[in-house]
Parts: C-alpha cells; sequence; structure tokens
C-alpha cells in the first residue's frame, strides 16, 4: 500500500531492532497492548499519542517514560471543525484511502468479518443505494 517499510510486531525481534528509532507513535488500537515493548521503541524526548481507548486500563513501567523524557498524551477524534481541516489537509496533499463499499443489506456479513480481522480496508456503506423510496407508500 505504498509504505517504505513494515515490520510485524508479532516478531519479538521487531521491538529490539527499533529501539529508539521513533520520535513519535500514534497507538489507534482498542484492545491491550504492552505499552512497555512499544514506548521502547521511542527517542529520547518521544511522544506516544494514544487515540483509541481499549476495554481494560493501561499500564506502562515509570521508568519507561522517566529514563528517556517520554511522553503519553491523549486524544479524541475531534469535531466538525477539525474533521473538515483533515478532508481539506487530504484534498490538497492528495491524500486517499482504500475502502470497501458495502450496501446495507452486507452489513452484519461485514461484522462477522471484522470479529474474524478479515478486513483488509475501511467499510463504507453506501446507504444513498441502499434507501429506496415507494411513491405509492401511504404510510406519511
Amino acid at each position: 500500500m505504498g509504505a517504505d517499510k513494515f515490520y510485524a510486531t508479532s516478531d519479538p525481534k521487531t521491538f529490539s531492532s527499533l529501539e529508539g528509532y521513533f520520535d513519535l507513535i500514534i497507538n489507534t488500537v482498542s484492545v491491550n497492548l504492552d505499552l512497555n515493548k512499544y514506548m521502547s521503541m521511542l527517542k529520547l524526548d518521544g511522544a506516544m499519542v494514544i487515540v483509541g481507548i481499549p476495554g481494560n486500563q493501561i499500564q506502562f513501567a515509570a521508568p519507561m517514560l522517566v529514563g528517556a523524557r517520554r511522553s503519553v498524551a491523549g486524544s479524541g477524534i475531534g469535531g466538525i471543525k477539525e474533521t473538515q481541516e483533515m478532508l481539506d489537509f487530504c484534498q490538497k496533499n492528495n491524500i486517499v484511502c482504500d475502502i470497501e463499499k458495502i450496501s446495507i443489506d452486507k452489513v452484519n456479513e461485514a461484522y462477522k468479518r471484522v470479529l474474524n480481522s478479515d478486513v483488509k480496508y475501511r467499510f463504507i456503506i453506501d446507504i444513498a443505494n441502499s434507501l429506496k423510496c415507494n411513491s405509492n407508500n401511504d404510510d406519511k
């Protein structure tokens, strides 16, 4: 998908090979991770921004922050103004996303695929073609 490099975090060697490598990590997942492993990949003064909210309380060792002046921050997705700024930025810089468009009648199938980790792109529900008007409908 255009990435210059890919590292599988399922491989324990990834963490040691990338120790102190990143200035910033944006954690978008909503699952419990061993944040100590990810914090170790931050450089001096590096930061991790958490935008995904896992079900359980997140934990990490304080020395992972103090020893390398690392920081942790959180961010919500923003409101309408921020969303529009992001869309304008993407349009200006020709940043696009890969999607899989589905009809409303495929939502249950799509949900099962999400649970089975069988999703390559973001699902977009095509509601424009899913809504039908019947001019003979007397239920007004």
